[in-house]
């Protein structure tokens, strides 16, 4: 490999280091809309993780308010127009609640002629709760975030919980900060305490078992 090939390559690892570690929802489409890389904040807001995101369909992930919004842009990128782009949308988050926001589109390309790619990035600006709590008064948890909590339980680090749920250790720390705010939280010992006293974690097992995890 020569040495500008090999430099690019670097930049290209550096930039998906940095892709994974931004805290805003962000993600790579094709100008069609089609998922090509998703950071983990986004896969956190569809209750999945990256790699489960890829060849999704941004719109359907994220459904625009307003249909026309969509029809205007599609006719601007099939005239290849390269202005930034907002549609605002909403979608159900992991725990049942209806979010509200903003996604914002960028095309990007090496060059003007080629076909762009689109770097999408998701603005929250609110939720509204579910319409019926659980009867258990249980705070609702992804089956991702159960799992990240009974390892946790059980003694694992950030890392191995990364390696055991398929994760990036941003990915996981992500999660456990959502949960944090959401329980308001001291440090991670509360939280699992915290799911314990919820239900979402067995009591009286070893290894400690999400609920919702079978026999």
């Amino acid at each position: 490999m020569d040495l500008a090939r090999l430099e690019a390559v670097r930049w290209r690892n550096r930039a998906l280091l940095l892709f994974d570690r931004v805290a805003m929802p962000v993600a790579v489409c094709d100008v069609h809309g089609a998922v090509l890389l998703a950071n983990p904040a986004m896969a956190a807001e569809c209750g999945a993780t990256p790699g489960r995101l890829r060849g999704h369909d941004v719109l359907e992930l994220f459904s625009p308010r307003q249909a026309t919004q969509v029809e205007r842009i599609a006719q601007a990128l099939r005239l290849r127009h390269r202005s930034r782009y907002r549609v605002a949308v909403r979608w159900r988050a992991p725990g049942g609640a209806e979010r509200y926001g903003e996604l914002t589109a960028d095309p990007v390309s090496d060059t003007v002629e080629e076909t762009p790619a689109l770097l999408v990035m998701l603005r929250v600006d609110g939720e509204r709760a579910p319409r019926s709590a659980p009867a258990s008064g249980q705070a609702p948890v992804t089956a991702t975030e159960a799992r990240i909590l009974a390892l946790l339980a059980g003694g694992a680090t950030t890392a191995r919980a990364a390696r055991e749920t398929g994760l990036t250790a941003d990915g996981v720390t992500y999660h456990l900060r959502r949960l944090t705010a959401r329980w308001q939280a001291a440090n991670r010992t509360e939280l699992v305490a915290r799911a314990y006293a919820l239900g979402v974690l067995v009591p009286g097992t070893w290894p400690p078992r999400a609920a919702t995890e079978t026999e």
